[in-house]
């Protein structure tokens, strides 16, 4: 058997939770060659304190470290959250593919018992010991001047739009912390979190009932928001794997686990941020799906202050010139 490829990841659940994935279908899709993981702590770790909405942050926090080990020889494969990895990549290295998305929308948890007034009969219902019923929160449903915990720009601004009478308040942290603070603040009303995240810990999540699975405090519920509610970002759900550029055998094993329609669109998306500006902190929101066997890409952009929202769609195998036609009308 031929050396180690080595594949780097962050440390933390989430993160070897992708990394256990990518893992598992390079082994099953190259049986012949052994693959070991290698955790490496990256600048967006050890600034946890930080808000990701603070100007100044530079971009690549979650990824540079894994980058450099990439050049460096030290590892051969690094598994991202693709909605962390910038637009452009360094020169040598090259996004070699991207696993099968996973559920793209966004979250909202909260404490079930403290919105039951948040729906119409809702505490008729619970009085009556009515069993099934499961109220579900949204966006529109939230309490007048609820206060919701998000470090994403996207998400605020979104939320914002809909809601102006919302109060945002940053929040760090990993998905188990955030959940702490959630059941342990009051002064928190709820937070937003990717569906794809809470699943890939292995967390079960019943649209308005009790959210559920190792460490997640008691009495927090969740509700899945659509796609024409919340926006997601761009690479949102996906799991990139980037490696060295002109690397016959790294080409091969990526090759082998590539999802070419999640690899179109996200492709198309990362056109269009990148033609926006860049930058996973932005204020702006894109997700492509094909339907119909063309190119669907939707987008949102609140650089300019009000939300401009768009949709293209366009020839699956231009991906790039799909997500450079939505920057361009939203830009105009």
């Amino acid at each position: 058997m031929s050396a180690p490829v080595y594949i780097a990841t962050r440390g933390s659940p989430l993160a070897l939770a992708q990394a256990d994935l990518v893992l598992k279908q390079c082994r099953a899709a190259v049986p012949h060659q052994a693959f070991e993981i290698k955790v490496i702590k990256t600048t967006g770790d050890r600034l946890q304190i930080a808000s990701l909405a603070s100007a100044g942050l530079p971009k690549g926090l979650f990824t540079k470290e894994l980058e450099v080990a990439l050049l460096n020889g030290e590892a051969d494969l690094a598994v991202h959250s693709l909605k962390d990895l910038p637009t452009e990549l360094p020169p040598g290295l090259t996004l070699g593919a991207v696993l099968q998305r996973a559920d793209v929308r966004d979250v909202v948890v909260y404490r079930h018992v403290e919105f039951i007034a948040c729906w119409p009969d809702a505490a008729a219902a619970v009085n009556q010991g009515r069993r099934g019923f499961k109220p579900e929160l949204s966006v529109v449903a939230l309490p007048y001047g609820a206060t919701v915990a998000t470090s994403s720009t996207r998400r605020r601004a979104q939320l914002l739009d809909r809601r102006p009478d919302l109060k945002i308040v940053p929040i760090r942290g990993n998905v188990g912390t955030r959940l702490k603070k959630l059941a342990d603040q009051a002064e928190i009303d709820a937070l937003v979190l990717a569906a794809a995240g809470l699943q890939r810990l292995g967390l079960e999540m019943w649209s308005g009932a009790n959210l559920s699975g190792a460490n997640v405090p008691p009495g927090l519920a969740s509700t899945p928001l659509s796609i024409s509610e919340m926006l997601p970002c761009v690479g949102q759900a996906a799991i990139g794997i980037e490696t060295r550029d002109k690397d016959p055998r790294l080409e091969e094993i990526c090759a082998r686990v590539n999802h070419i329609d999640t690899y179109r669109c996200v492709t198309a998306e990362r056109a269009f941020l990148g033609a926006m500006g860049g930058g996973c902190q932005l204020a702006v929101g894109g997700y492509a799906d094909i339907l119909d066997q063309k190119l669907r890409l939707r987008g949102v952009s609140f650089l300019t202050g009000a939300g401009r929202w768009g949709e293209v769609r366009g020839d699956v195998l231009a991906p790039e010139s799909v997500g450079e036609q939505l920057a361009k009308e939203l830009r105009t």
